[in-house]
């Protein structure tokens, strides 16, 4: 299939499309299989899920931007919605068909309050030390880090060049 017949299905398509680029070789690809089939069962008749074989359909995995298998790719008409590679627990990938149901991008889950905690304590243990020992820069540094690890899921910043970077690298 071409890349130009690949969009056409997509524009005719009347319910949202998740594409599946994985191979045959692939152990990721058949470790995601069985969650797969059983989130496409239960979503049957109102999103579609077309499978890519990258083998098979170089050209249309090098189209869509896919580096890595698997990869899924939500549409709705032609427009993608989200896209996720690797490896995905259950109910990433039915929040993800969710996503491609409503086409809008799944809501980004946030750190949990026991790692946010655990990590600014972190963080305050390793500034203390780093600040008590001469300072030490290399202990101040890793305690930013940390810091930063604890807060960057609210960092605006941290969102806008995040955001801007994903855009640029995805194909036109």
């Amino acid at each position: 299939m071409e890349i130009s017949e690949f969009k056409e299905r997509l524009r005719a398509s009347p319910r949202p499309v998740v594409v599946d680029l994985w191979a045959p070789w692939c152990a990721p690809c058949r470790m995601m299989k069985p969650a797969l089939q059983k989130i496409e069962k239960q979503f049957e008749g109102q999103v579609e899920v077309w499978e890519v074989n990258v083998d098979e359909q170089a050209g249309v995995a090098r189209s869509l931007g896919a580096w890595s298998i698997p990869t899924l790719i939500a549409f709705k008409g032609e427009r993608e919605i989200t896209r996720s590679t690797g490896v995905q627990a259950p109910q990433k990938l039915e929040a993800f068909f969710q996503a491609a149901l409503a086409g809008e991008p799944p809501q980004p889950v946030g750190l949990s309050l026991s790692t946010r905690l655990l990590r600014l304590l972190a963080a305050l243990v390793l500034l203390v030390f780093g600040w008590l020992s001469g300072p030490s820069y290399l202990l101040l540094a890793a305690g930013g880090l940390v810091l930063f690890s604890a807060v960057y899921d609210r960092c605006p910043i941290w969102k806008a060049v995040t955001g801007y970077i994903k855009r640029s690298l995805r194909p036109a």
